[in-house]
């Protein structure tokens, strides 16, 4: 992976770099615009982060980029009851459209990572627990 600014293109005035984060963050924001992704997985190092206050926009997302090419990996919980591959090739398509639209650079793959599976009955039975504890807390 790379963190440095990658030349992308020169011009008569100067250069046009594009970091590697921003790659991430356009990365992970298409991601999660698709039906059936719950949310990103991105680890310890991103739950800390996130702890901290910042809302992390390239959590489970790693690029290599290049001077005209990009690979993405992304890392995903999806919510139950979805078809799994269908959700994937989604993910693939809308990643691979949104580099390739804002940036110009050649998306040569996108590989999908499915970590996790959220039930929708857990988030129901935390929200009733967390009720019921500050009923009692008073």
């Amino acid at each position: 992976m790379s963190t440095l600014p990658t030349e992308f293109e020169r011009t008569e005035i100067g250069e046009i770099q594009i970091a590697p984060e921003v790659i991430e963050v356009i990365a992970g924001l298409a991601t999660v615009e698709v039906k059936g992704v719950a949310g990103m997985s991105g680890g310890f190092a991103g739950g800390i982060v996130e702890l901290l206050g910042r809302k992390n926009l390239s959590k489970g997302v790693k690029v290599e980029v290049g001077q005209r090419e990009a690979a993405v990996d992304v890392s995903v919980i999806i919510e139950y009851g979805t078809r799994l591959p269908e959700v994937a090739a989604e993910i693939q398509r809308n990643v691979k459209r949104s580099i390739e639209t804002m940036t110009g650079l050649t998306v040569v793959e996108v590989n999908v990572h499915i970590h996790d599976v959220q039930f929708k009955s857990a988030e129901k039975n935390t929200a009733a627990d967390d009720t019921e504890f500050a009923l009692r807390v008073k």
